[in-house]
């Protein structure tokens, strides 16, 4: 009737066992999230960077408004000049960029 001392004590909590087996766990979601999610849009963002830097005179380019124009000038203060329309022309930054639909050869030097 009465309950013996060994069974009312219960089993004792491991303690480094559950610091592992929640720690270990913990760290692959983060690398498999990592490896996902923030690597790609890391890449994905330094590969814009790189086309942005890249353009110049020349270049057909999609703007986040749709429009396709051609870079007419490239100011060193991150803006371009870009024409829409014959004879219509729009400032605007070098962010304003989506995509470069086509590439001009560089001029020669010589």
């Amino acid at each position: 009737m009465f309950v013996s001392p060994a069974f009312a004590q219960g089993a004792a909590a491991p303690g480094g066992g559950l610091l592992n087996s929640m720690l270990i766990p913990m760290i692959l979601v983060f690398g498999i999230m990592w490896f996902f999610l923030i690597r790609p849009q890391q890449k994905k963002l330094k590969d814009d960077e790189k086309m942005r830097e890249a353009l110049r005179r020349g270049d057909q380019v999609l703007t986040q408004g749709g429009m396709i124009g051609k870079i007419t000038k490239v100011r060193d203060d991150g803006e371009l000049e870009v024409e829409i329309a014959q004879g219509v022309k729009a400032r605007m930054t070098k962010a304003a960029v989506v995509q470069v639909m086509s590439k001009t050869e560089p001029a020669s030097e010589g």
